[in-house]
């Protein structure tokens, strides 16, 4: 009796051994099968130990391409999609898995900061659409290279769209910047594919430095100027002394300027051609004191109260408290007139004037 039980534990032994030498897989895994039979209705799959794996008719006929690259005797990867169909096989997905091999490769690309080039596929007022691994994946405007960026004054949303779709069927160089197979997301930059390129050229500029440049683009905000393979921004309150409402009365593309570096922040350069001029508030108190009463055209209302032109680049601001409302001050005043003003403040340093309206019968006495 002691040999025959000593037998059953081993032949329960070898059993044991034979079932751990396979895993038994489970649902939403991806494993290797050998394909062993193609028929238009469905793909049977060699599972090794286990069940007969079977991708169902649907999926190879909204995949065609997809299947046309395989044949019988072809180890696949597949994704269990159900362990006993009504048929007792195994449902697997070829699709499912591919798919799920494309997202892996895609979130190495992003870790790796692998440069890719792609195909620009459609635009949208929002950015391109590409596709990288058979993903699709968008590029939001602010992603493109400055080469590439929309300049569009005011920022309508139909010309950007217009520009965008210029670059449509055109080649670029990205880099995945975000991958979230759970929401189908893919984002990717032309940016940051030339950030290194971008800083290395940063390399011998510092801030203070001038350099000289040609104007890109006009924008509502300010002017690009480019210089050797870099980009700038001169931001409209870096254009001149002088309070500005549109950047093309001062600059046209193609205009040759040179501009002050003010800051480096990364990638980001900004530049000043007002700090290469003469600071007009430098010795503005040789000129203008407090109490003086001076005269000055009404340039602009915002809610703030009445900007005035005091000379060329000199401004100053009659706070909307003299008025008491924004209705009183434009019934008081008129955008191109003249008037005298009597200066209550003047502080060189923060470049500004704080002014009042004087009175006809004030002005008398005085």
């Amino acid at each position: 009796m002691r040999v025959i039980t000593q037998k059953k534990n081993s032949l329960m032994k070898d059993l044991l051994s034979q079932r751990s030498s396979f895993d038994i897989p489970r649902e939403g895994q991806v494993i290797e099968a050998k394909i062993e039979a193609m028929k238009p209705h469905a793909v049977y799959l060699d599972l090794g130990n286990f069940k007969t794996g079977i991708i169902m008719g649907r999926e190879i006929k909204q995949n065609s391409r997809e299947f046309k690259k395989v044949k019988t005797g072809d180890t696949v990867p597949v994704k269990v999609i159900n362990l006993e169909n009504e048929d007792g096989y195994v449902e697997v997905s070829l699709v499912k898995a591919n798919e799920e091999k494309r997202w892996e490769k895609l979130q190495e690309k992003m870790q790796e900061e692998e440069m890719i080039e792609t195909k620009i596929l459609k635009a949208n007022k929002g950015g391109l659409m590409v596709e990288v691994e058979g993903i699709e994946g968008f590029m939001p405007v602010s992603q493109l290279s400055p080469e590439h960026y929309p300049r569009v004054e005011g920022g309508d949303k139909q010309k950007i769209f217009q520009e965008l779709n210029k670059l449509v069927n055109q080649s670029i160089k990205v880099k995945v910047i975000d991958v979230n197979p759970n929401e189908n997301k893919l984002i990717v930059s032309e940016k940051a594919a030339q950030s290194k390129k971008l800083k290395k050229a940063l390399e011998k500029y510092k801030e203070g430095d001038t350099v000289e440049g040609t104007i890109t683009g006009i924008v509502d905000f300010g002017a690009f100027v480019k210089f050797d393979d870099l980009e700038g921004l001169i931001h409209i309150s870096e254009i001149d002394w002088q309070i500005i409402e549109n950047p093309a009365d001062f600059f046209e593309v193609g205009d040759k300027v040179k501009a002050k570096i003010v800051d480096i922040d990364d990638d980001k350069i900004s530049l000043s051609t007002k700090a290469l001029k003469e600071n007009p508030w430098q010795n503005i108190e040789g000129k203008y004191k407090q109490g003086d009463i001076i005269k000055g055209k009404v340039i602009k209302f915002n809610p703030f109260g009445a900007f005035i032109k005091i000379d060329k680049n000199i401004q100053g601001l009659v706070h909307i408290s003299e008025f008491g409302t924004e209705e009183k001050m434009e019934q008081a005043l008129e955008v191109g007139k003249s008037y005298d003003f009597k200066i209550i403040s003047i502080k060189p340093s923060e470049y500004r004037m704080a002014l009042k309206p004087v009175k006809k019968e004030n002005k008398k006495k005085e």
